[in-house]
């Protein structure tokens, strides 16, 4: 790495005084003016996360959130399709990254790339010791929305046939799931 090239790191856990990765990503949805791409093996945001996502996407951001669809923990697979249903209605495009399991955590806000080890949901927002590296580098950035472009390849656009097709039980089954979002 360039020595020259601004690196903002920002450690968060439960020891800090605010909700620092809480207030991070919400700030960087926020600040967004054309895209903000996620990719998160979990995601069960927050009320002010989904808000601020809801925002983005309904004053014309590209808001794309990636995915795993094979899944490695139930109860976060099945909220992960509640959120879906709750924001689709906002122009906001899931992916469900269909090459393995997908593990990587980064975020592209604009000319911004960030990767780290948090996930978008309660564990890493308010319980996990967590660390986010934000590179203010073109080259970097280029380098994530490469990396971006190609998961996107290797994934399925979400639709609304993605609930409607699954067994009767399903439906309940994220609904169940939603309401231990708050432990996920």
């Amino acid at each position: 790495v360039n020595p020259d090239i601004p690196i903002l790191v920002v450690p968060s856990g439960p020891a800090d005084a605010r909700e620092t990765a809480t207030l991070m990503f919400t700030h960087v949805i926020n600040a967004a003016r054309e895209r903000v791409w996620i990719a998160s093996p979990y995601f069960v945001p927050d009320h002010g996360v989904m808000n601020a996502l809801h925002l983005a996407a309904l004053r014309g951001v590209d808001v794309r959130i990636l995915i795993p669809d094979q899944p490695d923990h139930l109860l976060v697979y099945l909220t992960a399709f509640h959120f879906y249903e709750e924001m689709k209605d906002s122009g906001i495009t899931f992916y469900r990254y269909t090459d393995g399991f997908m593990h990587g955590k980064s975020i592209l806000v604009d000319e911004v790339g960030a990767v780290g080890t948090a996930n978008f949901d309660n564990r890493s927002f308010r319980l996990n010791f967590e660390i986010t590296a934000f590179f203010l580098d073109p080259e970097f950035t280029a380098g994530v929305e490469a990396m971006f472009e190609e998961d996107f390849r290797n994934s399925r656009l979400m639709t609304p046939a993605d609930l409607e097709d699954k067994p009767f039980w399903f439906r309940p089954a994220v609904r169940a799931a939603r309401l231990t979002a708050p432990i996920q």
